[in-house]
């Protein structure tokens, strides 16, 4: 269910353009993305710090991309916000020894510190990978080859989180695990 949630906008944001155009695809990204943080808050009843940058960094990229008619703007967003992300979880890592992914999810995951540290440097690589190929793209390419790779490069962050749960299903403590009381 979230996955469709988190597919909503560019999904949205891929057929306005491709009737309409740059500007109302991007008019359409702005009011998809606060309507699915709206559903995403209703359901959780909180936004990560994730979804609030996604979401002031859309507002703010899309709002420049209309009010001076540029699209640069827009397409460049993602790789502001992947780059963004990877330097904050290497500061974090490496320079302030903190895991923030441990700290997100390690209420919700139990695993060694060891898998938690490789995690967090796959994010790290993976959030400058995704970075680089936008910016490749963008400085690339025509708008509407960056649209459709906008569409179709949704595959990258699913093979990610399908690799990252592999990875991390072996290290998972069940409740078999736990001894008979």
């Amino acid at each position: 269910m979230k996955i469709l949630i988190d597919f909503f906008p560019i999904l949205l944001f891929f057929g306005a353009y491709k009737f309409y155009g740059i500007y109302v695809g991007t008019a359409v990204l702005m009011a998809a993305t606060v309507v699915q943080m709206g559903l995403i808050y209703a359901i959780d009843r909180r936004l990560q710090t994730m979804h609030k940058a996604t979401l002031v960094l859309i507002l703010l990229f899309g709002t420049l991309t209309l009010v001076l008619q540029d699209d640069r703007f827009i397409k460049w967003k993602p790789t502001v916000l992947y780059g963004a992300m990877s330097l904050a979880l290497a500061v974090a890592l490496w320079g302030l020894r903190k895991n923030f992914l441990k700290m997100l999810l390690g209420s919700q995951l139990e695993l060694p510190d060891t898998v938690w540290n490789r995690l967090n440097v796959a994010w790290i690589a993976y959030c400058a990978f995704m970075s680089a190929i936008n910016a490749y793209v963008v400085m690339n390419f025509s708008t509407e080859a960056w649209v459709d790779f906008k569409l179709w490069g949704y595959v990258f962050p699913l093979v990610f989180l399908v690799a990252q749960g592999f990875y991390i299903a072996p290290h998972l403590k069940s409740d078999s695990d736990e001894p008979a009381a």
